[in-house]
C-alpha cells in the first residue's frame, strides 16, 4: 500500500458534503441492488451464540469478540465477523423461493484486523444471499450475478456525479473476469496482492475467480473459510472454484481495491471436501453444518459489499476513517493529519 505521505491529497468533498454523500449512497445503493437481484431487506444480529458454527471464520485465524452473557449462565456470545452462514440459514427460515433473496445491514467487529488506510476493526456491509436451484451452481450464473452487481456500482456512480459534479466517474463500462490460476500464470513472479494491482490497473474493474483453493504454485490466491463459498468444485472452464473477489482500480490510492467478496455457496459434497482439505471435519457436528449436511438448507449464492469501502471509493477518499467513525492508533492519527486527511 502506498504510504500516506507519498501522495498529495485534498478531499474533493468537505466533511458536511461527505456526510450528505454517504447518506445518499447508503440510502440508494441497497435499493438499486435489491431491485436488480430480487432481494428483500431483513433485520440481522450483532451478536450470536458461540459454538453454533454460524459465525464467519474468515481466514480461520481471526478471533471474534467473545463475552459471557449473565442471564444465560455466562454462556459465551460472540460479535459477528460477517453473516455468510447466518444468511443461508435465514433463507430456509423465511422459506425464500428460488431466485429470490435477502439483504441486510451487517455491522461487525474484527479486532484482529490490521490497521491500514482501507481496514479498521469496524466492518459494515450490505450482506445479501439468494436462493438458487441446484442446476444454477455454474460459473455462467456467477458471472451474470457479478455483472448485475457491477451495474449497480455504475448506477450509483452516475447518481453521485449528478449530485456532486466534481466526483467524475472513473469505472469502465464493463467488468472483466480472470481465473486466479490464469492470473498466477500471467504474473508468476508477483505476490497475490501485486498480481491484483497489475490486473486492476490494466482492466479497471475485474472479478478474480476461484479464491480459496491451492493454485499450481501450491498456495491459494487468498484465504477463504471452508464452509460458505465453494472454492473447490470444478467449473465449466476447467478450473476450481465458483467464487471470487470484485476489484476496481482506485485512482486515489493507485492500487487495486476490493469492493465485494462473493460466490456460489457449498453444497453438502463441497462442504465435506473443503472441511477435509483444511483439517476441520470436526465442524460437521455444529448446528449450521449439520443442517447443510442433512440437506435442510437451500442452495444459494451470496456475498458482502463493503459499505465504507464503497463510500471510500465513490467519494475518492484516501482513508476509510474519512467515511466511518473509528478508533485509530495515535501514530495513524498523526500520519493522517500530516497527509491532510481528516478522520471522523
Amino acid at each position: 500500500m502506498t504510504s500516506l505521505s507519498e501522495l498529495t491529497y485534498k478531499s474533493i468533498l468537505n466533511r458536511r458534503e461527505t456526510e450528505k454523500a454517504i447518506d445518499l449512497i447508503k440510502t440508494k445503493f441497497p435499493v438499486i441492488l435489491a431491485e436488480k437481484l430480487n432481494l428483500f431487506k431483513i433485520s440481522c444480529p450483532l451478536v450470536i451464540m458461540d459454538g453454533t458454527g454460524i459465525n464467519d471464520d474468515l481466514n480461520g485465524t481471526e478471533r471474534p469478540v467473545r463475552f459471557p452473557i449473565k442471564n444465560q449462565q455466562d454462556a459465551s456470545g460472540v460479535v459477528v465477523q460477517s453473516l455468510a452462514k447466518w444468511k443461508r440459514w435465514q433463507l430456509a427460515e423465511l422459506e425464500v423461493e428460488n431466485e429470490e433473496g435477502i439483504i441486510t445491514d451487517m455491522r461487525a467487529l474484527r479486532p484482529d484486523e490490521d490497521y491500514s488506510p482501507i481496514h479498521s476493526l469496524y466492518v459494515d456491509q450490505w450482506d445479501w444471499e439468494k436462493r438458487i436451484d441446484p442446476s444454477m451452481r455454474k460459473l455462467d450464473y456467477l458471472k451474470a450475478t457479478v455483472k448485475t452487481i457491477y451495474q449497480s456500482f455504475l448506477d450509483m456512480e452516475s447518481i453521485l456525479f449528478g449530485e456532486f459534479a466534481d466526483l467524475t466517474p472513473c469505472l469502465p463500462k464493463e467488468i472483466a473476469f480472470i481465473e486466479a490460476e490464469t492470473l498466477l500464470q500471467k504474473y508468476p513472479s508477483l505476490t497475490p496482492k501485486e498480481r491484483e494491482d497489475q490486473i486492476a490497473r490494466e482492466l479497471g474493474a475485474v472479478f478474480i475467480l476461484g479464491i480459496g483453493g491451492k493454485l499450481s504454485n501450491g498456495e491459494p490466491h487468498d484465504g477463504r473459510a471452508p464452509d460458505y463459498d465453494d472454492w473447490s468444485s470444478e467449473n465449466e472452464e476447467g478450473y476450481q472454484g465458483l467464487n471470487g473477489d470484485l476489484l476496481v482500480w482506485n485512482p486515489v490510492l493507485e492500487k487495486s481495491f476490493e469492493l465485494s467478496s462473493m460466490g456460489i455457496r457449498v453444497d453438502a459434497d463441497a462442504l465435506t471436501r473443503q472441511l477435509g482439505m483444511v483439517g476441520a471435519l470436526d465442524r460437521t457436528r455444529l448446528f449450521f453444518h449439520q443442517k447443510l449436511l442433512n440437506r435442510e438448507l437451500p442452495q444459494s449464492i451470496g456475498g458482502g459489499i463493503g459499505q465504507s469501502r464503497t463510500c471510500m471509493f465513490l467519494l475518492r477518499k484516501r482513508h476509510i476513517g474519512e467515511v466511518q467513525s473509528g478508533i485509530w492508533p495515535v501514530e495513524e492519527q498523526k500520519k493522517c493529519k500530516e497527509a491532510g486527511i481528516s478522520l471522523m
